[in-house]
């Protein structure tokens, strides 16, 4: 049995797999949306330095400068003086953890690599109004092995868990909205 088919019937089939295509594009798309979810009058934050309720040295210079730097990195809002800002980011940084993950094989005592976990409590406030936006706690952490004394090597690590601290707080402000 041979089916034939004519030159309107290829046309037709042709559209329908083309309409077909189309609708599930689209259908994909839903929900989407080009450029900023940022209400039209956000546009610009002051980040303030970070109140620091933990033993590490210098932690919350750390912090805002990795914050600073990500925000400008993003490119969503853009970052000004607290005079100029349309919000402010403020916040407390309330915990530095240290988690053994990995031990020597031939000595349980001694560890092979560490995780650093840094966790803040954010604020985001309308800077003419006072009114909290975005109230949140946000951890960054990132691993490391040892190499000397903890000490230092924890001091080394700061800054790569501050960079993924800084991360996750720009995506709670840009996305929260």
């Amino acid at each position: 049995m041979y089916i034939y088919f004519t030159s309107l019937s290829v046309l037709r089939l042709t559209i329908c797999c083309i309409l077909l295509g189309i609708l599930t594009t689209v259908n994909g798309c839903l929900g989407y949306r080009l450029g900023s979810t940022l209400p039209a009058d956000i546009s610009s934050i002051s980040v303030v330095t970070f109140s620091n309720q933990t033993d590490e040295p210098f932690l919350e210079t750390i912090i805002a400068d990795a914050v600073s730097s990500e925000l400008q990195r993003d490119g969503t809002l853009s970052v000004t003086t607290p005079h100029n800002s349309d919000v402010t980011l403020s916040g407390k940084i309330i915990s530095s953890v240290l988690t053994p993950l990995r031990y020597e094989n031939d000595n349980r005592r001694t560890t092979r690599e560490y995780r650093l976990t840094l966790t803040v409590e954010i604020v985001l406030v309308r800077t003419k109004t006072g009114e909290e936006i975005l109230k949140k706690k946000v951890s960054g952490e990132t691993t490391f092995e040892p190499a000397g004394d903890i000490a230092s090597a924890k001091r080394s690590a700061f800054p790569y868990a501050a960079r993924d601290l800084a991360r996750h707080i720009v995506d709670a402000i840009v996305e929260f909205w």
